[in-house]
């Protein structure tokens, strides 16, 4: 293992400390492929499932004269574990693996403790299990699917007992799991059979599935010991949100006297005045340390404030850099924060939600699950419940998924719910009476969710006034043929057009491929009038750019060059997908309001996900507020723009 000086002054540089002291950094290094993290195992045809090995990661280059083997951050492993580039001489074939450096312990598992100390237990094997083939024979292998480079990689790898083909299963993750969770392994991976390699990216085609709840982040300080304990009493954690960093907990536990004296040395020659946070802190007798080392720590969930609960320290990552640790990479979608009573129902009050099918697939691809989708809308269910609050809902609903083209159900019918309010609403096609279900608090939401619905289209009126409409929008609806680019010029566009009017708009992602531009008109004037000026304003920005834009409807008269501005949406009970609203689009994007200095060209549909959606409406979560505020005058914008009555 390093020295400590060595550690140091790696982590001086903002690089993390080798392995030993002939460890080096590589110049040219491949950068491995990264997974997400998924909270529940899952069924698939077109998914593979293998042990998550509790080890070092490793990329071994057997392409050229010299052997190489290095960790994920171009840290050679060579000096370190020399056996094991022996044995990969063994190799007849020019190639590059990837895959995890495991000490098996005496029944048998991965045991990292042991590997961390390997020097101390060189009776134990040492392995390298290979995943996955970069390179062959000259050639990448990168864009060649998964199945068809596991089966080359069996096929190159031999036999020898340090360098072993790490197998899978398919289709059958859950039983999969159950079995690794039986055997106390750390987890699995779960792999997109058909899906390329992409060196240094964290993509939804890797997923890994833990047995135990686990976060990499940054020691930030520490505490004063009390009692009998030496050194110090607790690590103060850190994870970074951006540039900046948040205080994420405490960890206590999990600390022999070895440990306790190990990390006391390796800390003290970095502490600093004052923490790292932009928050305040309270705390009495800490020392600050800089947070430029990784620790690994296990814990119960993620509070509701965004702080690890019960975490319980496990080993310093000696293999990762303070860089990678993001809050984005670090904390998965945030579960359900209210109270479970099973996996089968959600429960608010007296009242139960039943919860049906939680591990269906509703992303085949990224492996996201409906469960997923219901626990998305509860995380977020406080910034989003004011915007659907006494809107009749036009249910769009994929019980199947993204795959399944759904179909819409407007009337609440008698399978819904006494507790679900709904609004009358009298159809004049049918002559009958539509029940629009209402959705006010979490449990409607969660009802919503189980019956399907990815996506939330609530009305532009309340129940209080269902003839006039808080706000007017207008739909950025772009053909087959235009760009991104060309539908964050239109938005500019309007942009321009309202600042003419003297008026602030408010711009969203659609969550697919276009942009929604909001005006408040609380309640001030009906749909028709509304209409109108949306009219009007499409009508100049058509004028500003009518290369690429249009107000016909058809699509088979307007082709697919053209971006459709859309202001036929501000009618009565016509619909659209709100404001942080999931879409049933490939990556699961989420309709995200914007700052108008963010639209502009770079900007992309996929830049808001399930994923991060819920950090990033916390950031933004007071920019569409003015949607509901105080609505504008339609005459005073007329008269502003020089246009008569």
């Amino acid at each position: 293992m390093a020295g400590r000086k060595q550690i140091e002054q790696a982590a001086k540089k903002k690089v993390h400390a080798p392995l030993s002291r002939t460890s080096r950094k590589l110049s040219t290094y491949i950068s491995p492929m990264l997974a997400k993290e998924k909270d529940e195992a899952f069924e698939d045809k077109a998914w593979l499932f293998e042990i998550k090995w509790d080890g070092y990661r490793a990329v071994a280059d057997i392409s050229g004269n010299d052997i190489q083997l290095y960790s994920r951050n171009g840290n050679s492993f060579a000096g370190n574990y020399p056996a094991l580039v022996d044995a990969l001489k063994k190799i007849k074939s020019k190639v590059i693996l990837d895959g995890e450096i495991v000490v098996l312990n005496e029944n048998g598992q991965p045991d990292f403790q042991k590997l961390q100390h390997y020097e101390e237990y060189t009776h134990l094997p040492l392995v390298y299990y290979a995943f996955d083939l970069l390179a062959l024979n000259g050639e990448t292998l990168y864009h060649l699917p998964l199945k068809d480079r596991k089966r080359l990689l069996k096929k190159v790898l031999g036999k020898h007992p340090m360098i072993r083909y790490s197998d899978h299963v398919m289709e059958k993750g859950i039983d999969f799991f159950q079995a690794s969770t039986h055997n106390n392994l750390e987890g699995i991976m779960a792999k997109n059979a058909e899906s390329f390699y992409h060196p240094g990216k964290r993509t939804n085609d890797w997923l890994k599935i833990k047995n135990h709840k686990t976060a990499d982040v940054l020691i930030a300080g520490f505490t004063k010991p009390a009692g009998a304990r030496n050194y110090f009493g607790s690590l103060i954690l850190a994870i970074k949100d951006g540039s900046s960093f948040k205080y994420a907990g405490n960890a206590g536990t999990g600390f022999d006297e070895q440990k306790l004296r190990s990390l006391h040395e390796l800390l003290l020659p970095y502490q600093q005045a004052e923490p790292p946070f932009d928050e305040k802190i309270r705390f009495k007798d800490v020392t600050w340390v800089k947070p430029v080392f990784v620790c690994e720590v296990k814990f119960t969930e993620w509070t509701k404030d965004e702080k690890l609960r019960h975490p319980v320290f496990l080993r310093l990552r000696e293999d990762k850099s303070s860089k990678d640790i993001n809050m984005k990479d670090v904390k998965p979608v945030k579960r359900v924060i209210r109270k479970e009573l099973n996996p089968d129902s959600l429960q608010f009050g007296k009242i139960s939600v039943p919860v049906t099918n939680r591990n269906k697939i509703y992303w085949p691809k990224e492996g996201i699950t409906k469960g997923m989708v219901i626990d998305y809308y509860q995380s977020v269910a406080d910034y989003i419940l004011p915007y659907l609050s006494d809107r009749p809902q036009s249910l769009k609903r994929n019980p199947g998924g993204i795959e399944d083209s759904g179909f819409y159900h407007k009337d609440a019918g008698e399978g819904a719910p006494s507790w679900v309010k709904s609004f009358a609403v009298h159809s004049a096609s049918t002559n009958k009476e539509i029940d629009y279900i209402i959705c006010n608090n979490a449990a409607t939401l969660a009802y919503l969710n189980n019956l399907g619905c990815i996506e939330l289209n609530p009305w532009h009126s309340t129940t209080k006034k269902p003839d006039k409409p808080d706000y007017l929008i207008v739909d950025i609806d772009p053909s087959a043929r235009n760009t991104f680019n060309q539908v964050i010029d239109v938005a500019n566009a309007f942009k321009d057009v309202l600042d003419d009017a003297g008026v602030e708009g408010y711009c969203k992602t659609s969550g697919a491929s276009g942009l929604h531009i909001y005006l408040p008109m609380a309640k001030k004037y009906g749909y028709e009038e509304v209409k109108d000026f949306a009219h009007l304003l499409c009508m100049l920005v058509n004028q500003k750019l009518p290369k690429f834009t249009t107000l016909e409807r058809n699509l088979k008269k307007r082709g697919d060059k053209h971006i459709y501005l859309d202001y036929l949406q501000n009618r009565r009970s016509q619909t659209i997908a709100y404001v942080f609203s999931l879409r049933p689009k490939k990556g699961a994007p989420v309709s995200m309001p914007l700052l108008w200095k963010e639209v502009k060209h770079g900007l992309k549909p996929t830049d808001f996900t399930i994923h991060n959606a819920l950090t990033q409406i916390k950031k933004r979560a007071g920019l569409f507020k003015a949607v509901l505020g105080p609505g504008i005058s339609i005459n005073k914008c007329l008269k502003t723009l020089n246009i008569q009555e």
